[in-house]
């Protein structure tokens, strides 16, 4: 149960476990110390008090073993008594500074009776003494006997002195002999309380080291080793600590810094990634730009003079074929044929001629593309509606072919209106872009979802379609130049590179996502609603002159 207390409660129950045992120590030396003391001092007063008592007794076998003649009188008698009851004041002056000292431990029951006592037998020696003065006559003496031999009042009174006397002396031995036992039952109970409490402390001192290694040691031990893990870029290292007390809460705070470090340290890598993935981008569309500028520059010509000497070759050999040329459309001609025997000759022609048109078209569209993608330089923006540039491409593709058999789900907005600072023909063309690929990926009974909303201070459009789908790979690679994974082998790989670009340069973002092959993708585009400078990621490209 302690286990799981705060520390500064289980350092409170240690200090309290500590100062018991140490208070129990006190007690029990103090105990010792106090007997030791009250028995010497008991024993220093009772031997003031046996002192007197000794001299008491002394005084009075001085009378009786003196000699006395039949002349004493009864005043002799009781002068020979004197130096006994100074002997016995004296005595009844140390036994009250006894009491007042507190250094009997039978509160002086014995000897204050005895003191009485040997008050009331002195008593009875003066009365026998003063009747033997009231009535000499009374008591006659015989022969040599002297008056305190004679008289038995008198011989009686003395005798009892003597044996209160005696038992003053036994009452203080006696009392001597109770403080002793007291100190020695004081001094076995200290001996007991000393060892014992001296054994359960060392008990508790090494149980109290015991825990502290539990509670605090060990969980400092893991936080250390912990904390070296994490310095040596171990993010995943999780402390695991269940001291219930500030060490886990330690613990947990340090495991949530560290998820977010490791968090922090993969969104960092993505962004290095991806700096290092659009550097190289840049420096890849700089280079195509310079080589697609040349390239378009000097293929323009000859590919239109390919496509005009195939125009003109196939008037000249409509003549000789006898046939009347159409007039020339492209990409495809026509001709009324005459001849029915050589119709064969001139299909065969015909075809050839319409391929190297179609074909130099082909290539003439390219050339176009890549002088476009080459002249990547700002133009001019201004407040555009989005939703209007929206819908102006989905009226545009309705007479496509790639639309049929296929949805386009659009809702409306509210308030039909989204104002961005773009440059409108390029956005225009970025969302031609978008909805062209996903009307491809897609068969028949696929619908494309179109969505556009304000968030954040941007504008976000979606595209969500139910095609084909993308892998890791072509999520990767899909906004790179010439990278193509086109249904129908037409696309160039440069529509999403220059879309990428456009929204770049729009300070926006556009992203690519799948769930994977034939789960559909998602192409969201974001851009800021109101003008911002110029994104450098990828530098305009001038076209060679």
């Amino acid at each position: 149960m302690a286990c799981h207390w705060r520390i500064r409660h289980k350092l409170i129950l240690g200090l309290c476990l500590v100062v018991g045992i140490l208070a129990l120590l006190l007690a029990g030396t103090y105990k010792g110390l106090a007997s030791y003391r009250d028995t010497i001092n008991s024993i220093d007063s009772k031997l003031v008090e046996l002192h007197h008592a000794q001299k008491l007794k002394e005084a009075l076998k001085l009378p009786l073993e003196a000699k006395s003649s039949r002349a004493d009188g009864p005043d002799e008698i009781l002068e020979r008594f004197k130096p006994a009851r100074v002997e016995l004041v004296a005595y009844q002056g140390a036994l009250n500074d006894t009491l007042i000292r507190h250094r009997d431990p039978n509160r002086g029951y014995n000897e204050t009776g005895l003191v009485e006592e040997l008050n009331k037998k002195f008593g009875d020696l003066d009365r026998a003494i003063a009747g033997i003065k009231a009535n000499p006559e009374a008591r006659p003496l015989q022969g040599s006997d002297s008056l305190l031999d004679a008289d038995p009042a008198t011989r009686k009174a003395v005798f009892n002195l003597v044996l209160a006397t005696d038992g003053l002396h036994a009452a203080i031995y006696d009392s001597l002999f109770d403080r002793i036992t007291a100190a020695k039952s004081d001094c076995r109970t200290s001996l007991i309380l000393v060892v014992a409490t001296s054994v359960i402390g060392v008990l508790l001192m090494t149980s109290l080291l015991r825990f502290f290694y539990r509670w605090t040691f060990y969980p400092l031990r893991d936080l250390q080793l912990g904390v070296g893990r994490v310095a040596q870029g171990d993010f995943e290292h999780s402390i695991e600590i269940h001291s219930g007390d500030e060490m886990e809460e330690l613990a947990a705070a340090f495991n949530d810094m560290t998820s977010r470090l490791r968090d922090m340290y993969r969104d960092l890598a993505r962004q290095v990634n991806e700096r290092s993935r659009q550097l190289v981008r840049s420096e890849r569309l700089a280079g195509v730009g310079f080589l697609a500028a040349g390239v378009a520059h000097e293929i323009n010509n000859p590919l239109a003079s390919i496509l005009f000497c195939s125009e003109a070759l196939e008037a000249r050999l409509a003549d000789l074929l006898g046939a009347k040329p159409a007039p020339v459309t492209r990409p495809t001609l026509r001709m009324e044929l005459r001849d029915p025997e050589r119709e064969t000759d001139r299909e065969v022609v015909d075809k050839y001629l319409k391929m190297i048109q179609e074909q130099a078209l082909r290539c003439k569209g390219i050339t176009q593309r890549l002088l476009e993608f080459s002249r990547g330089g700002e133009k001019r923006r201004e407040p555009a509606n989005l939703a209007d540039v929206v819908q102006s491409v989905l009226d545009m593709v309705q007479h496509l072919p790639v639309l049929k058999g296929k949805n386009i789900v659009y809702p409306p907005i509210p308030g039909g209106k989204l104002v961005a600072w773009v440059n409108a023909q390029e956005v225009q063309s970025v969302v031609v872009n978008l909805v062209i690929n996903a009307l491809e990926s897609m068969d028949e009974g696929g619908t494309l979802t179109i969505g556009l909303k304000q968030r954040d201070g941007m504008a976000e459009m979606h595209f969500t379609d139910t095609g084909c789908g993308m892998n890791d790979e072509v999520l990767e690679n899909i906004f790179e130049p010439f990278y193509t994974r086109s249904r129908t082998g037409t696309g160039t790989g440069l529509g999403l590179s220059i879309s990428h670009r456009v929204i770049t340069q729009h300070g926006g973002e556009i992203e690519a996502s799948s769930p994977g092959v034939n789960q559909g993708s998602t192409f969201l585009v974001r851009i800021p609603l109101q003008p911002v400078e110029s994104a450098q990621e990828d530098p305009p490209l001038r076209a060679a002159a």
